[in-house]
């Protein structure tokens, strides 16, 4: 009797064990580390906002925390990528902070008991540290290493919500298909406007959109293009070459970092940078111009790229 008793004990602790063993799986990140993640994320830490936060909370997944914000959910950097690229979908409750960008709060981190951390490339000397606390998963965002919103689909299959994903995309889909028989499509490029002219790189909802509209990027292959090293998204181009751009299509970003990004403000810092643009550059004097606000489509989201769709519909629409 007491042996069966124990046999019985066996089997239900087995029984017990099966489900958590079943709710957690091996996986392999873009850093090159084996990391054990749960099938489904319910405590998301990130630890880039506006590329892995943004894309996340655009498929509803519960980002709790969030590097570069304070404990109450402000910003540090002053803006706010959520409330403005998501809209209606940004959460009334934003993520609450872990220390401003380059000084984490571990202890804050661990108060917020995540199941799931999500680091970049850029967080690499962390992540050993991090990993104390939560699993870490390296996410590549990067110009050169994501391409499109790549990003949101990788995040959507390592967090379990690939569903969400489906829905979102599915309705995207249905902008782009209503819109793009308008289009004639051919060459887009399209460049950000701040103390200098930028080459926007490959990673973005805009990058997404256009290709899905059936435009391609025009290249910049000529020598002296590139006139000093860039950031995570744009590579400066020089003066010369900015004056002889010619796709079919030239998108011009106002910079996220300035207050004013409407047309009159993008407008007025091209008079700054390369004074007489208006007059050389043939896309503007035939009207093949959008401008339009960075912060807008330059995250790898769902949301960037539906803000692009609507971007060439208002365009096409006066044409």
């Amino acid at each position: 009797m007491r042996n069966r008793f124990l046999a019985t004990l066996s089997l239900l602790a087995l029984a017990a064990a099966t489900p958590a063993l079943s709710q957690s799986h091996d996986v392999t990140d873009d850093a090159g580390r084996s990391v054990t993640l749960p099938d489904r994320a319910e405590r998301l830490v990130v630890m880039h906002d506006p590329l892995v936060g943004v894309p996340l909370l655009d498929i509803g997944a519960p980002v709790i925390g969030a590097y570069g914000r304070a404990e109450d959910g402000t910003n540090y950097a002053g803006f706010d990528f959520v409330p403005l690229v998501l809209g209606d979908r940004a959460p009334a409750q934003l993520p609450s902070g872990i220390g401003p960008t380059g000084a984490p709060d571990l202890e804050r981190l661990r108060s917020l008991a995540p199941d799931l951390i999500i680091a970049t490339e850029y967080n690499l000397d962390m992540v050993d540290r991090l990993a104390t606390i939560a699993p870490v998963y390296v996410q590549n965002v990067g110009t050169g290493r994501a391409e499109g919103i790549e990003v949101i689909r990788d995040l959507a299959a390592v967090t379990g919500h690939e569903a969400e994903l489906q829905a979102r995309l599915d309705s995207y889909h249905a902008q782009v298909e209503a819109l793009r028989p308008r289009l004639e499509g051919g060459t887009y490029l399209a460049v950000l406007v701040a103390d200098q002219i930028g080459a926007v790189g490959t990673a973005s909802g805009l990058v997404e959109a256009m290709a899905d509209l059936g435009y391609d990027r025009a290249t910049l292959d000529e020598a002296g293009a590139f006139s000093g090293p860039g950031s995570n998204f744009m590579a400066p181009i020089s003066t010369e070459v900015f004056l002889r751009l010619n796709p079919d299509l030239l998108i011009v970003l106002g910079s996220y970092g300035e207050a004013q990004r409407d047309e009159g403000a993008v407008r007025a810092a091209l008079d700054r940078v390369v004074p007489g643009w208006d007059r050389f550059l043939r896309p503007v004097r035939e009207d093949r111009v959008i401008f339009l606000d960075a912060a807008l489509v330059a995250t790898p989201s769902v949301a960037a790229a539906e803000h692009m769709v609507e971007a060439v519909a208002d365009w096409a629409d006066s044409h």
